[in-house]
């Protein structure tokens, strides 16, 4: 009766090692679906491509196997992105909500043309844009974006400006579209740019004019 017993015992427990590798094989050879939509808002034909490409060369083959984290910091890596969101769609849809950083400026650095993103970041420019003030000099990124809050926080207006220069004292001068060149100070930019824009509506700054604010309690005025 013992070994009768002994017997079913193992009768049972192979054909339960039989059911649990079936299932196993099973599991196994479970295909999910593929990605095959990706919507992707906010960027232009060729950006999108770009962001379809990352995709499809991480191998990323449904959104079950799709490394989020890691494709966050692909997307991150160019430079026209200011913020971006990434949703699952399931099964087989991805969407991509991108939001493109504001270009403030244009400069060169090493030969090459760049573009100035309010991220902080450059931009490769192929083509000049007349619209945006150029930076010449050795350009501080952070300088920069600095400068321009305190214009932002002014009266002055930051489309009034066709170049701008940085020295090696982080100190700017302004070149205006009229033609005028604001010589800065390196404190008081608010105050001081306030006090342009009042002189000039009240018609004491003609066109063409350098006006140098860099000595304390003095305005010198000079034609170019």
């Amino acid at each position: 009766m013992h070994l009768l017993i002994s017997k079913k015992i193992i009768i049972y427990l192979l054909l339960f090692c039989f059911l649990v590798s079936i299932n196993n094989i099973s599991l196994i050879n479970v295909s999910f679906p593929k990605i095959n939509q990706i919507e992707i808002s906010g960027l232009n034909l060729d950006e999108r491509k770009r962001i379809e490409s990352i995709i499809y060369d991480s191998n990323f083959k449904s959104i079950f196997h799709l490394d989020k984290q890691y494709l966050k910091k692909k997307i991150s890596s160019i430079n026209i992105i200011e913020q971006f969101e990434i949703f699952k769609n399931y099964p087989s849809t991805l969407k991509i909500f991108i939001e493109k950083t504001e270009i403030l400026a244009q400069t060169k650095r090493n030969g090459f043309d760049y573009l100035i993103g309010s991220n902080g970041k450059l931009i490769e420019n192929k083509d000049f844009v007349l619209e945006l003030p150029f930076i010449f000099g050795d350009l501080d990124i952070s300088e920069f974006l600095k400068l321009k809050r305190k214009i932002d926080s002014s009266l002055f207006e930051f489309s009034e400006i066709s170049n701008l220069y940085l020295y090696k004292s982080n100190r700017w001068d302004i070149e205006t579209r009229n033609g005028n060149l604001i010589k800065l100070p390196k404190k008081d930019i608010e105050k001081i740019l306030n006090l342009y824009v009042r002189m000039s509506n009240e018609k004491k700054i003609n066109e063409k004019t350098i006006v140098d604010f860099r000595q304390k309690n003095q305005i010198i005025l000079n034609e170019k």
